[in-house]
């Protein structure tokens, strides 16, 4: 059993900042592919960025290149999504996944069967 638990989330303007974490409890954290999602207000839940715990390797929505950084520490047991230059696009609910090991399509949400409950970033123009 894998439990996630999303923190950071908060009322921000365009340009503005923002640092979520999920922290990851009941199993070997070093087992773990993480990722994070989002959901928009009428829209479906869509991939944001994700973290292969096979190699490290990261993934990224298109639209959040350059300007959003996942990354994972393995002494907190916690992921983190670092975001930049936001904009009032980016409003939406964000979600913490996970998986244990290996996926071949680390950007589809049905390859994750642990989710947090999510926390909420509203970015005003």
């Amino acid at each position: 059993q894998v439990r996630l638990v999303e923190s950071g989330g908060g009322l921000v303007q365009a340009g503005d900042s923002l640092t979520l974490s999920c922290a990851v409890s009941g199993s070997t954290f070093s087992r773990i592919t993480l990722a994070w999602f989002r959901q928009a207000p009428g829209k479906e839940r869509e991939f944001v960025a994700g973290n292969m715990v096979t190699d490290d390797s990261t993934y990224y929505k298109d639209s959040v290149k350059g300007r959003f950084a996942i990354s994972r520490d393995n002494d907190r047991n916690t992921l983190y999504l670092q975001m930049n230059n936001l904009a009032p696009d980016d409003t939406a609910m964000y979600f913490c996944a996970a998986r244990f090991g290996f996926t071949n399509a680390p950007t589809n949400e049905s390859r994750y069967g642990y989710w947090g409950q999510g926390t909420q970033v509203t970015v005003s123009s």
